[in-house]
């Protein structure tokens, strides 16, 4: 097998969840990063790949996708060895999608709408949007209470999502703490 294309950049919480999913699966991947600072997702190269020029990019053989919580879920259906890192069985599935759309509707959604502002239009912090995205992280650790990871009895494709967006709120200094 030839080994996986991966567009990535280590800035991006979405491409560090699919990293950690591949190599969890001990995936051979050919890692491609992109300088999204200078444009790098912009060039013609890569947006023939990904018309909406986001990383992560997998090109595995003639298949090509994109949106982290997609590629985590299909590396781990096409080579995951049983359905530990994403169950088959409906109610065990269903919980892990709920935790995967937990960060994608929520946690991720209020973390942007707090960071994205600030970094990229050089507005002041807004005391409301991070009273959302507190409320978020404490709802994250009430699904956690008492449970090592937060869909199973075991990791899964949820945490590697959950853990990247959980890393760069920390990594970003934001107090969680209400």
């Amino acid at each position: 097998m030839a080994p996986i294309d991966f567009y990535h950049s280590p800035f991006s919480p979405p491409s560090r969840a699919c990293l950690l999913t591949a190599r969890q699966l001990g995936l051979d991947i050919n890692i491609k990063e992109l300088n999204l600072l200078k444009g790098e997702q912009l060039n013609p190269e890569f947006t023939q790949l990904n018309p909406e020029h986001t990383v992560p990019t997998i090109v595995d053989g003639d298949h090509v996708l994109w949106e982290s919580r997609a590629i985590c879920t299909y590396l781990a259906m096409q080579y995951g060895k049983g359905d530990w890192l994403y169950p088959e069985e409906p109610k065990a599935r269903a919980r892990v999608d709920r935790a995967l759309m937990f960060d994608m509707g929520t946690l991720s959604a209020r973390f942007e709408n707090y960071v994205m502002p600030v970094v990229f239009q050089g507005k002041k912090p807004d005391p409301e949007a991070l009273k959302r995205l507190q409320e978020a992280v404490k709802w994250l650790d009430n699904f956690l209470e008492g449970c090592r990871y937060c869909a199973a009895l075991h990791i899964t494709v949820a945490d590697h999502r959950l853990a990247a967006t959980v890393e760069t709120i920390r990594q970003c200094k934001i107090s969680t703490a209400r």
